[in-house]
């Protein structure tokens, strides 16, 4: 019997106030930069980048909102952990960058309250986050005998490559974003500023991590959230992307990177769903394991009967 972790209430209540904020505020940078307005926390010298931070809060939402439907911590932890560092980095870089909120910078008016609440709000989110995530850590393993959990659906062997270079292709871009933003930034084909280039190797460093969180894992089952995520961010991405074709270098070398990797996104979560949902239906359709038969019990033992008392025909002289 495996020794496994509960999820705690914490974070079904932090999944189910991060999916609601990110849904709205997600959806008002991607619908603005879709018209060709960039309506970010900071500013932005092009609408492209505010736009595909939008489209990652909108695509990861509806992930967030079923985080409560599970049981245990290992079986959403694929994606909690990704939530946690967006948070988190989100929140570092804006104070990083202070200096260009729209508040700073003396923008409309929208824009200027947009900022002062976008960075209360992380500040608020990213710290319940942490302090969810303790606590969760710091729970109690408990044995699930009573209740066992579906059974493992390991990786297909031919899936494992391709998902340790997109994992590991994220994970790279992200980390040279957010550490050298001015060198890293220049290799994004598109102009981006300091803000732009760290908000978005947050949420590269954190699809990286899911990813390859996934591949650690080797259990479709436990990365059930996580596949509802991908193919999400992935698809809205390319919305984005295409209504700012021109914005963006395509023939120069990360150009072709990015499309390589948005690509390799959707496909690891749309094949991962339908390995799931195949490996569920077969589940289903396989009989039920008949009972095992208990053991036979030993007869009851009789006891003795008692001696026959002779007659008083055979007691007489």
């Amino acid at each position: 019997m495996a020794v496994q972790k509960e999820l705690s209430p914490g974070i079904v209540v932090l999944s189910a106030v991060v999916g609601g904020i990110s849904l709205t505020t997600g959806a008002l940078l991607t619908v603005t930069s879709l018209f060709g307005y960039a309506a970010g926390a900071w500013v932005s010298p092009e609408a492209l980048s505010p736009g595909l931070i939008g489209a990652a809060m909108a695509g990861v939402a509806p992930a967030l909102f079923t985080i409560g439907r599970a049981r245990l911590w290992e079986d959403v932890r694929s994606l909690v952990l990704p939530l946690v560092i967006v948070l988190t980095g989100l929140f570092t870089v804006s104070l990083l960058n202070g200096g260009s909120l729209q508040a700073a910078e003396g923008g409309p008016l929208f824009l200027a309250l947009f900022s002062l609440g976008w960075v209360a709000t992380l500040g608020l989110l990213a710290l319940g986050a942490v302090g969810c995530l303790v606590a969760q850590y710091r729970r109690p393993a408990g044995r699930t005998g009573a209740a066992p959990r579906r059974p493992a659906v390991p990786l297909p062997a031919w899936s494992k490559p391709p998902l340790a270079v997109v994992g590991s292709g994220w994970l790279g871009i992200g980390a040279g974003l957010l550490a050298f933003p001015g060198f890293w930034g220049a290799l994004v084909p598109w102009t981006v500023n300091r803000a732009d280039a760290q908000g978005l190797g947050v949420w590269a460093l954190a699809l990286g991590v899911g990813v390859l969180g996934a591949l650690a894992e080797d259990d479709l089952t436990r990365i059930r959230p996580a596949l509802r995520a991908v193919p999400l961010i992935a698809l809205v991405a390319a919305v984005v992307l295409a209504v700012h074709f021109r914005a963006v270098d395509w023939t120069s070398g990360p150009g072709v990177s990015l499309l390589a990797l948005v690509t390799g996104l959707f496909t690891t979560g749309v094949s991962g769903h339908w390995l799931l949902s195949r490996a569920d239906r077969q589940g289903e359709a396989a009989p039920a394991a008949p009972p095992a038969a208990a053991p036979d019990a030993p007869p009851a033992a009789v006891p003795d009967a008692p001696p026959a008392r002779p007659s008083p025909a055979e007691d007489a002289p």
